[in-house]
């Protein structure tokens, strides 16, 4: 417990629990989730209850004012929101919006009952090729029926603004990348043609689209699936959910797939991969629960390449900075290089 005490302030916590009457007496064993790069995970125990705390990094994003506290605070929003809807999702338990009480805004959520595939399969999900195709379509499964919740009739009707969604995406995060020359140590992009494809994605934007929620950061780190069958468990890490067009984690999904021509170049991977559905049928397993049309998803695609590839070339510019550590820094920012690879062949 004395080591994670730099994360969280156990004290601070255990009184405002009480406020809560969030069960009574103290926090038991106490452990670091792992899994992210950037947000904390605790798990923790307190009278025969188990909770996973959220928080922001130790280290928040300057170069995004207060936008980690703000962060935690939509996500819980948004988790709140979907409480008995169809989309797989770990369960709110409470929210504290000051940051005062532990040093950032936080949340309390319900364990989830699964495992994330990237860290490594249970042996009935790597001996059957069949449960790992059941994985990638319910992978499917948990973003289309996102996509169909009402998020007016959920209350998150001021929670974005899909108005101009699309055409906003280039100069938006054009700004962010540009933003992080502000970090010392972090001098030039190294993305290649960053102008070339966010002419592209701007000249070929979809004319319109059906609002609706979207997680934003869907791929394979960020789902967890059941111990006992290939069903997803929960869509997690929500801090890039907005209200916009669904169809963008749909091509976020299929843009971070792994690609068995280009091996290695992606954020996530999977093994054995073997069984896992392909793109094609990624897209078809979708458009059967969908109205949306997708005769544009390879411009989405393209548009997640572009938009992942800048956040993620943003821990590089801190861990350049002193801000995190290199090593993550380093991966990331060679994922980055690969999805713009990746956008470049699709275009």
């Amino acid at each position: 417990m004395s080591q994670l005490q730099e994360l969280v302030d156990f004290s601070a916590l255990t009184d405002w629990m009480d406020e809560q009457q969030l069960g009574s007496g103290k926090l038991q064993n106490a452990r670091q989730l792992t899994g992210g790069t950037q947000n904390i995970l605790l798990h923790f125990e307190r009278a025969n209850r188990s909770y996973v705390l959220r928080r922001p990094p130790l280290n928040k994003r300057a170069n995004q004012g207060d936008n980690s506290d703000k962060t935690m605070r939509r996500e819980a929003q948004i988790l709140a929101a979907l409480a008995g809807s169809e989309v797989p999702h770990p369960g709110l338990i409470a929210a504290c919006d000051d940051a005062d009480v532990i040093g950032a805004a936080f949340y309390l959520m319900e364990p989830v009952d699964g495992f994330n595939a990237t860290v490594g399969l249970p042996e009935l999900h790597k001996n059957s090729a069949s449960v790992r195709h059941e994985m990638g379509l319910s992978i499917v499964d948990g973003i289309a029926a996102l996509g169909r919740v009402d998020y007016q009739a959920v209350g998150l009707g001021d929670f974005g603004n899909p108005e101009g969604f699309l055409e906003r995406q280039v100069p938006r995060w054009l700004k962010q990348l540009k933003s992080y020359q502000q970090l010392n140590g972090y001098d030039d992009c190294e993305l290649p043609e960053v102008d070339r494809l966010a002419v592209w994605i701007e000249s070929n934007c979809p004319a319109d689209f059906t609002p609706g929620i979207l997680h934003g950061d869907c791929h394979l780190a960020n789902v967890m699936f059941s111990h006992n069958t290939g069903k997803l468990a929960a869509l997690v890490d929500w801090e890039l959910s907005t209200i916009g067009d669904p169809l963008l984690d749909l091509g976020w999904l299929l843009a971070t797939w792994p690609d068995a021509n280009n091996p290695g170049e992606m954020v996530t991977a999977v093994q054995p991969w073997a069984g896992f559905p392909d793109e094609a049928e990624l897209v078809s397993h979708y458009a059967q629960q969908s109205s949306r049309s997708l005769r544009a998803i390879n411009w989405y695609v393209v548009l997640a390449c572009f938009k992942l590839a800048i956040i993620l070339e943003g821990s590089y510019a801190r861990a350049k900075s002193g801000k995190l550590d290199k090593a993550t820094g380093d991966f990331l920012h060679h994922s980055a290089m690969g999805l713009f690879r990746r956008a470049h062949r699709r275009i």
